[in-house]
Formats: C-alpha cells, structure tokens, sequence
C-alpha cells in the first residue's frame, strides 16, 4: 500500500484516507489515542471505512479543496460517477473555532444513477476489538476501548449494517462522533458544517505570508502542519502514524504520535515565518506547562506525559508485513543535549516579533536562565543525539552546537529584556564554546564538519549550522563540508541522515527533511541553481496531494516512513522562503509591483 493517503483534521483528530475511500487510520479521542481505523498497518485486522461502486473497490481522483483540509475525490464507477467529501468540522466561531471529534463523509451523484455500498468496519484498540454495531434512533452506535462512538446517516441504517447497494440519486452522509450521539442531522446541517469549514481554512490560508517560489507546495506544507497542532493543549506531533517504517523488513519503526520538542519549535518557526502565530503561542504555552513539571526531555506525550512506555502489538501484520508495531517511545527517557537551543530559539523568534503579542513576556527569562545553565553543562556531555541512536552516547558536534546557541542566542534575550549581567555572562562563554568546536568538531583532514569527536562521519544535521547563525554558509570550513557532504550523502535526488552502520545496520533509505536541509544550505552557499533544481527533484517526490512522509527508498523509488511527517513539510517551508529571498536579492525585486 503506497503512501497516496490524503489527510484530514481539526486539531483534535485526524484521519487518513486512501484514493480508493477507505478511511485507513484514525485515533480518537487523541492523536495517540489506540486506534479505531488501523488499515495502513493490517489490511484485515486493523479496521477501515469504504465506499464500494458497483461491487468494487476502485480508485477515485483526489484532490484538496483550494486552500483547505478538505478531501474532495471523484469516482467512476459502470454504472456512473459521484464524489465524496472528507473533512473533520472546524468552523469559525468568533476568534475560535468549533471542532467537534467529529469524522464526516458526504457523497453526492454527478452523472448516471451510480451504484454504491458502504463498508464500514471500525476495529478499536488497534484492530484488537470487533464491537457490536447497535442500530438506534439516532444511528448505528458501539463501545471501542470503553469509549461510545456514534455514526449518523440520512441512509437507511440496515442498508449500512448488512452493506446493501443502493442508488445514489440524493446527496448522503455519514457523520461519526466520538461521545454520547448528538442531535439528529440534516442533509442541510452537513452542507453548512462543509461549506464553514472551507470558509474558515480559506480564511487562515489568505493570512499567510509565501515566499513567491514553490507557493502551491508551501501552502499545502503549511496547512498539513496545521493539523499536527493539538488544539486542547498546545502540543505539536511529529506525525500523525506509527510505525511506517523507513525501510522495509526492517525493525525501524517508531511511534511518531508525539510531541517532540525539538520537531514542534521547528514547526512554530515554520509557521512564524508565513505569519501564523496561533500555534506557536499555544505551543508555548504547551512549553511552560512541561518544562515547570520537571526536566527537560526530548518528547512528550500531547497533555504532557512524560512517561511514554514502549510496546510491541504482534498481532498486526505491520505496513507491508514490516515488524514490530510499536507503541510509545523509549527515547522520551533519552538525553538529547540539543534540546536547550532549540527551545531558546523558538523562544527568542517569537516573544522578539513584533506581530506576536505577550502579557509578560519577561516571565519566560527566569527559563531562559534554566536553560543557559543546562546548556554549558550539556556542552561537555555525552549524548544520544538528534537521530536518537539506541546504543553509547557520544559528544555530538551537532548537540553542542545547539548548546552554543542556547548560550549565544540567550544573550540576546538577555541584551533585549535589559539584562546586562546575564549578557556580559553569557557572551564571552559563548565565544569560548564556539572557539572549541571549530577546533573540536571540524576534522582538517576530512575537510569537514564531523559527527562527534572521535567519529569521522558525515552527519547532516550539521548542515543546519548558518541556520543557527553558528558559521556563515560562505565559510571555507562550510563549504568544504558541503563539498565532502556532496560524495557522502547525496544520493539519486536525496540526501542520508549519515551512512554509516546504526543500531540496525546500515541506513538505505534518503531522510527527505535532509534533502531539504542541503537544499537550503546549497542556497546560501552560492548555488542557488543546484537548489532551485535539487528543490524540483525532491519535492516531484510528494504524493499526488502534495504530502510527504520521512524517508524516501531510491531503489523503490516509494515514500516510507510515518506519514504526513511535518518535519519534512518544515524543511519544504524553510528552503522554499530561502531561494524566494534569494531570487528576488538577485533579481531586484524589492517591491510588490517590480
């Protein structure tokens, strides 16, 4: 099953759905809820939602309604065509939004009398429950993992229960709701909720900043990330799956249904820099609720557990046969000393801009203060690293490198708040920090930046280093690094995490937020035609709507990998406002009419 899904959300729930109409994931009440839908991980037993024309499962021609998360698929079938909307309500009310956890589907003829059947198969609990479908007077209801499900329809019920076909001649709908049943539904209710939704996500896309390059590709990155956002919390998921792996018939598969801290503050500042600032600000405050509860650590669960234990379900096939399935995350207990920048970063982009607004932004200095400390400490520590290795910890070069910036980029706020002492702290370690791992972190020899001191290897989180503001992308020692990153990384139109042998051999797959990453850097190197042409391979890479998962197999020439990753559609954002600064720099283009 390829990666085709499109995906639907409100920023309570989201859902995947495949080409063919079968609703192939889907957790409720959470984004890391078991799930109710589970297709994409066991074809028989995970559990989906289908539409069948004439008998069969066909294909049908996907689309997003403009500017929204809004599914919008075509199908023809022999007997005629009709189309099917997908979307979770999210409709403007005032300076909110109503999201209900609401799934609703809306099928409405186009030409013929076409013949349909509905196929509707929840699985809760990750396919290990077959629940009892209850016809009412308010629709079919069921219990799934002690939790009440309800699905409306202007159908008649028993045709759903015993899949009968019937003429689509009339608009119908199916409405799926988590909790008690609500009110009765009109055909009319659904048409509103449909058309509020599209007005509302239309509304958010027109308040978007774009770079004038790559639009239509930024818009939809921005609009996936949206939908990772945890609207009750604040929390930023790194995807909305499990255990897609990044390669097949191998045990790398992981549970991304979390909030990883260093994945959200990328998001936040994605989504700053096209002028959206709603996330950001519920992730902050997402931010201070976990960081005032304890230690920092590397993820959190999205109400803000910090106890993520792993499992393994056996008893689904996994994508494509690929075990395990996993649930939780071990690295949530991991030390990843990368974290203190990163945050100090998100923190310095967004209390600093002027467009976002704060009662008092000086009560974030006592955790920038916090963090300062823990990075000097981090700087000369062991640890797992950004690409969460699971065997020794070692000196990061890419880790302490965001140590630095934890104490170079706090100085800043230190400078902006008034905090002269902090400063004159702060600055001259910075310097001394830096000093080191130019020294430290840079192998003469190999030309190049390095993985950790005492390990030679290429590492492309290092490409991040003139995003940070730690080395001027013209650097010599930068572009030597390119250059030698060019013979060890750069693949078929991607780019390698490293190359060298892991915990589980040795990685095959290209990691599409580092192809965006060289993208970006090659940019600010000087070569801004390689990127703009690298920029095109990459992302021709996208499924049909667009959407990209975490890894692409070169040799398959498939995505694989969770999926939507928003890390990935953040590295498309970035390189995408970069070359458009760029191009526009080189072209002249200052001013809206030039």
């Amino acid at each position: 099953m390829r990666l085709d899904h499109g995906i639907i959300g409100n920023g309570r729930a989201i859902a995947l759905v495949h080409p063919d109409s079968s609703v192939d994931w889907m957790c409720m009440p959470r984004f890391d809820s078991p799930s109710l839908f589970a297709r994409i991980l066991d074809e028989e037993k995970g559990g989906s939602w289908q539409f069948l024309s004439d008998g069969e499962l066909i294909q049908g021609e996907m689309k997003y309604v403009h500017n929204t998360n809004v599914l919008r698929t075509i199908f023809h079938g022999a007997s005629g065509s009709w189309e099917l909307f997908d979307f979770l309500p999210r409709i403007p009310d005032g300076l909110r939004h109503q999201t209900p956890l609401r799934l609703v589907r809306l099928m409405r003829p186009l030409s013929g009398r076409p013949r349909v059947s509905v196929r509707f198969d929840p699985r809760p609990d990750y396919g290990r429950e077959t629940p009892i479908l209850l016809a009412g007077g308010q629709g079919i209801t069921f219990l799934g993992k002690n939790h009440p499900y309800c699905l409306q329809t202007n159908l008649p019920i028993d045709y759903v229960l015993n899949e009968q076909e019937f003429t689509l001649d009339v608009p119908r709908f199916f409405m799926l709701d988590h909790g008690l049943p609500p009110a009765l539904q009109h055909i009319d209710d659904i048409h509103r909720a449909m058309d509020l939704t599209i007005a509302g996500w239309r509304k958010w896309a027109t308040n978007s900043f774009l770079p004038g390059f790559a639009d239509d590709m930024v818009m939809r990155s921005a609009l996936c990330l949206s939908l990772h956002a945890y609207e009750d919390t604040g929390a930023i998921i790194a995807a909305s799956t499990t255990s897609i792996p990044e390669t097949l018939d191998e045990p790398r598969t992981w549970d991304y249904r979390y909030c990883w801290l260093r994945d959200s503050v990328f998001t936040v500042e994605a989504l700053r820099r096209l002028a959206h600032f709603h996330e950001g600000k519920q992730f902050l405050r997402f931010l201070l609720d976990v960081t005032e509860a304890g230690p920092l650590q590397p993820l959190y669960g999205i109400g803000g557990e910090r106890t993520l234990e792993e499992s393994e379900l056996p008893h689904l096939h996994g994508y494509e046969g690929t075990k395990p399935v996993r649930i939780g995350n071990a690295a949530a207990s991991q030390y990843q000393a990368d974290l203190m920048g990163e945050v100090i970063l998100c923190i310095r982009s967004v209390i600093v801009d002027q467009r976002a607004s704060f009662r008092d932004p000086e009560h974030w200095f006592p955790l920038v203060q916090r963090l300062v400390a823990e990075a000097i400490e981090g700087f000369e520590r062991e640890d797992m690293g950004i690409w969460e290795y699971r065997g020794k910890p070692m000196r990061h070069t890419f880790s302490r490198a965001m140590c630095w910036a934890a104490v170079h980029h706090g100085a800043f706020i230190a400078a902006h708040f008034g905090h002269q002492d902090a400063l004159a702290a702060w600055s001259p370690i910075a310097d001394s920090m830096r000093a080191r791992l130019l020294q430290e972190g840079y192998d003469q020899e190999l030309g190049m930046f390095i993985q950790a001191t005492g390990e030679p290897n290429a590492d492309a989180a290092l490409l991040l280093l003139p995003s940070i503001g730690f080395i001027k992308a013209d650097d010599p020692l930068f572009l030597s690094t390119l250059e030698r990153y060019r013979e060890l990384l750069v693949r078929d139109g991607g780019v390698m995490r490293y190359v060298h042998a892991d915990d589980f051999g040795t990685p095959t797959s290209t990691f599409t937020i580092c192809s965006f990453w060289w993208i970006e850097a090659l940019a600010l190197a000087g070569h801004l035609e390689e990127a703009v042409a690298m920029f095109h391979q990459v992302s021709a890479k996208a499924n049909a709507l667009g959407l990209f998962s975490e890894d692409y197999d070169l040799e398959q020439k498939r995505m694989l990998g969770n999926f939507p990753q928003a890390y990935t559609h953040v590295g498309l954002i970035n390189a995408a406002m970069t070359i458009g600064n760029l191009l526009r720099a080189r072209g002249g283009h200052f001013h809206a009419w030039s």
